[in-house]
């Protein structure tokens, strides 16, 4: 239907109170396969790639076949660049086609990551429809090559989050609230809700204007998820199950058919894994049918 940014899409989401999954894929027929599954559930969609997979297969090459999935597609589909650390390489990738950048200047003091962040907004919003995502606060864990520590991890001021979208230009904000990258060490880990309730009111309180993006979606238990999603949640990311997902379908093809060699067999049950995978997400956030 179109290619976009996500800003757009996840206003939406914001003002009907469902969210977008985010699903980072680090290979094209992975990418087909989030694609395929949102095209079942008549969803918006967010690819995303971190940065090592971006350089590895190439930003030119995800850019290019984002645009042939998408043009082909009946649902608006927007291309995420996630957790970038490096300025030039933000605008590299908006410059090769992506539509959606998160400068990732979390783990600088307030200023720097103000600083970053406002030099990334201001080089791509001059390319036309791009938008920018930042982080204050951290969150834990590990995604691509960011490693945060639990005890390095910092929950996002709501004050400060109301001055770092002021003073940056930002389009999606992702406050820390206690979510984490990776498997959670536990089936409850402690979320701070009303952080998260009190940033969504100060900045969509009374008309969508700034749509908040969830991080660590993989483990989080399902009324978990239901909840973050009610309490403003509009970008939804989800990471490491569907790599878990990958592995283990070709894992098990291979275990089961030891004496065949056949690529596109183990691609197929990958793909197909990976398709049941995101269907099950995206009715879980409510976007089915929101294309």
């Amino acid at each position: 239907m179109s290619i976009v940014s996500a800003k757009e899409m996840l206003l939406k989401a914001t003002e009907e109170k469902y969210a977008v999954g985010a699903f980072n894929v680090t290979n094209i027929i992975q990418m087909e396969a989030v694609v395929e599954a949102a095209v079942n559930k008549k969803s918006p969609l967010i690819i995303q790639t971190s940065v090592t997979p971006s350089k590895f297969i190439g930003k030119d090459v995800f850019s290019a076949v984002y645009r042939v999935l998408a043009e082909s597609a009946p649902i608006p589909i927007c291309l995420h660049l996630d957790h970038c650390t490096d300025v030039q390489y933000c605008k590299d990738c908006a410059d090769a086609g992506y539509t959606n950048i998160m400068i990732d200047a979390s783990k600088q003091v307030f200023e720097e990551n103000v600083r970053q962040t406002k030099e990334v907004c201001n080089y791509v919003h001059k390319l036309g429809d791009i938008t920018v995502e930042g982080e204050l606060g951290t969150v834990s864990g590990v995604e691509d090559q960011i490693k945060v520590a639990e005890d390095e991890a910092a929950l996002c001021d709501p004050d400060k989050a109301v001055e770092f979208v002021e003073a940056t230009g930002v389009d999606l904000l992702a406050p820390a609230i206690g979510t984490a990258h990776g498997i959670y060490k536990t089936k409850n880990p402690k979320l701070d809700f009303e952080r998260l309730e009190k940033i969504s009111k100060l900045f969509n309180g009374h008309g969508a204007k700034v749509p908040i993006v969830i991080h660590g979606g993989t483990g989080l238990q399902p009324d978990v998820v239901k909840r973050l999603v009610s309490l403003g949640g509009a970008k939804f990311n989800v990471s490491t199950n569907l790599k878990h997902v990958w592995i283990d379908s070709v894992y098990d093809y291979i275990s089961a058919h030891r004496e065949e060699y056949n690529p596109g067999k183990v691609d197929k049950a990958a793909r197909e894994a990976t398709i049941k995978l995101i269907e099950s997400w995206i009715d879980l956030l409510g976007s089915a049918g929101k294309a």
